[in-house]
């Protein structure tokens, strides 16, 4: 288990010698350091950084599968911040210019570098990214401090941070935005500790901006266009702690809907802390029943089998379903294996008899189908335009 505050380090190359060497003889808790995943390949890379996020990855240029610049690539786009060292032989010289220029930190030959080198460079990483980590915590502690005095009517400097963010990070291509209010009241953790604990690969799980609110709850902010995807993770969150809530606006279009969206949801939240005005909890029996569809993603759970597993009749189960989660059995379904496709289509080399047994349908020419028919593209069109995107 990572121990809290260490830097996370992904190494990546197809000879194990190196991977082993690498780390066993770095004494990575000089410099607060700790490697989380060791990858033969550049795909098993991609998906091991997908999964642990790390801040540095150290990889080698030629690779199977994914080479070490397609890997480099892809890390700079989905986290700018993130430190890459390439490992290159003499004759990789071209591609390591080319992995300079997509952003990585530094190059080393591996028949060549000292032991020095690469602890400079690390120690260098520590201090930058201990830097970072110390801006951007006080920056979003002052972020928190100016929200929370604006909407109780002390000052308004909030206002003034909300403008620039609106203009700049906070939307995606000018699309509207999308405000949720999340209340982990009860949970036993907070916010940033459970997603911490979700260990899927999820566009929204990092995307947006998050800014606390009290001890229990956070405001955020993320592109309208997610919130498909934010409400499905919203709700696969709810099944492993059954007492996190949430309400939102969606569709906000510019500063002015942002600033009513935030008063409108905290004055809804003070109406459920002042006077017990609360949502209704879900009842335990879809708590169990998203549980399920989420603990066996593979398995094909008819509106009727789920009922009998939780208790209760097909008819009572289908509209207590609709009015707590707000679709319909089915429509639930195919939102959830459609998401799960996504992912694996956008994220693995699985092939696609392995994605339809993953995800409950059957063979690959029905998944096929079925995704052209919720998409209008064929697996294989998306897939293509995913790697070309990253590319």
């Amino acid at each position: 288990m990572l121990e809290t505050g260490k830097i996370k380090v992904l190494i990546a190359d197809d000879e194990s010698i190196v991977r082993k060497g690498l780390r066993t003889t770095v004494a990575w808790d000089r410099f607060g350091m700790e490697v989380v995943a060791d990858s033969p390949n550049g795909q098993a890379a991609w998906e091991a950084f997908m999964e642990h996020r790390p801040q540095v990855v150290i990889t080698d240029i030629v690779m199977p599968e994914m080479d070490g610049i397609e890997l480099s690539r892809r890390v700079k786009e989905a986290a700018p911040e993130t430190r890459i060292i390439l490992l290159s032989c003499h004759r990789d010289f071209e591609y390591a210019q080319e992995g300079m220029r997509l952003g990585a930190s530094a190059y080393l030959l591996k028949t060549a570098f000292e032991d020095e080198e690469l602890e400079a460079l690390l120690g260098k990483f520590q201090r930058e990214l201990s830097e970072t980590a110390s801006s951007s915590q006080d920056q979003d502690d002052q972020l928190s401090t100016h929200l929370y005095a604006w909407l109780n009517g002390h000052n308004d400097k909030f206002l003034e941070v909300l403008r620039k963010l609106w203009s700049g990070s906070w939307r995606r291509k000018g699309q509207p935005a999308a405000l949720y209010l999340v209340k982990t009241a009860g949970c036993g953790s907070s916010w940033e500790g459970l997603l911490q604990e979700h260990e899927a690969d999820e566009e929204g799980l990092h995307s947006g901006k998050r800014i606390p609110y009290g001890s229990d709850s956070c405001y955020w902010v993320v592109p309208d266009g997610l919130k498909d995807g934010i409400e499905s993770l919203l709700i696969e969150m709810k099944s492993r702690c059954g007492k996190l809530t949430w309400d939102s606006r969606r569709g906000l279009e510019d500063l002015e809907d942002v600033q009513d969206a935030f008063q409108s949801l905290h004055k809804e939240a003070e109406l459920e802390r002042v006077y017990g005005l609360s949502a209704e909890h879900w009842p335990e029996p879809i708590l169990q029943a998203v549980h399920l569809l989420h603990a066996f993603p593979s398995a094909e759970w008819s509106a009727a089998e789920l009922a009998q597993k939780v208790g209760l009749s097909r008819s009572h189960f289908s509209i207590l379903f609709k009015k707590t989660v707000g679709d319909s059995f089915i429509a639930f379904q195919y939102k959830r294996k459609l998401r799960l496709a996504y992912g694996l289509l956008r994220e693995t080399s699985l092939t696609m008899q392995e994605i339809a047994e993953r995800t409950g349908l059957g063979d690959s020419k029905y998944f096929s189908k079925w995704f052209k028919r919720c998409t209008g593209k064929t697996p294989s069109q998306y897939r293509t335009e995913q790697k070309g995107e990253s590319s």
